[in-house]
């Protein structure tokens, strides 16, 4: 008797009857955490006009002009976007949009010179083309009732992306720290992330990884509790955001599955 794989088998058991429980409501919960982070960062620019276009004005020496367009820009992409992505409403537009602006906030806050934000800039992109591989749907047929004869391949492809660049996420949690909880905390989150990303047990992976990074940005990101006047607040803000993002995108792995280009998928050919 395998103990060890009984426990992994009655864990799959219990994440398939909250999938499937929740099976209506958890597309729609993966976009809304995944436009998180833009939706925060849409209505900072119109609360904060003035001092988000002085700092850009400062920063590059661009003048009022071009700072006013690049706000303005951040703000209707973005908030347009998450309307868009949560209506279903032409989404691979709103999908190109939002990385625009991911794309765009990566050179204008000079994040390509920093990992950290740049990793998480990448974990973005991965959700992004998460939501991107659900909007297509299954690979129609050419007969009714009839299964399709090829894989969807460009979801497939647009899954295995998604895995990929969401593993940067994990990479800047980890901690190096000499305590046995940080170390174990990981242990644990870098196995699931691999897990995740080579498509092994992967909706239980990353149902698990769900609840880890959640608890885990509740805990070191609790902007709330910072009073306004410190900048510290802005920064736990933006951190839990991003990771909210992250986390609808394992949302919509634990929704879609690990797609064609995965150990789970080939385990069915075995």
């Amino acid at each position: 008797m395998n103990i060890p794989n009984e426990y992994v088998s009655t864990a799959e058991d219990i994440a398939d009857q909250v999938i499937r429980k929740g099976k209506h409501i958890l597309p729609t919960v993966a976009r809304l955490c995944l436009i998180s982070t833009f939706l925060e960062d849409g209505l900072r620019m119109w609360f904060q006009w003035s001092e988000q276009r002085e700092y850009m004005d400062m920063s590059w020496g661009c003048g009022k002009f071009l700072a006013t367009v690049f706000v303005l820009v951040n703000l209707i992409g973005q908030l347009g976007g998450c309307v868009m992505v949560l209506a279903r409403l032409r989404v691979p537009i709103a999908c190109g949009v939002l990385f625009f602006i991911v794309v765009l906030q990566t050179f204008a806050y000079s994040i390509l010179w920093d990992m950290q934000f740049l990793f998480r800039n990448l974990a973005l992109i991965g959700a992004l083309l998460l939501v991107l591989a659900e909007s297509r749907g299954e690979a129609k047929s050419l007969f009714a009732g009839v299964p399709s004869l090829g894989d969807n391949k460009p979801k497939n492809y647009l899954q295995l992306t998604g895995r990929v660049l969401l593993a940067f996420m994990f990479i800047t949690l980890i901690r190096f720290e000499f305590s046995i909880v940080q170390i174990l905390l990981d242990f644990v989150g870098s196995l699931l992330m691999v897990l995740v990303t080579v498509g092994y047990k992967t909706k239980l992976s990353a149902l698990i990884l769900v609840l880890l990074l959640t608890t885990l940005n509740l805990y070191h990101n609790a902007w709330w509790n910072i009073p306004d006047y410190k900048p510290l607040r802005d920064f736990l803000k933006y951190d839990f955001f991003q990771t909210l993002s992250v986390v609808g995108g394992l949302l919509m792995i634990v929704y879609l599955g690990p797609g064609g280009v995965s150990m789970d998928e080939h385990k069915k050919k075995w």
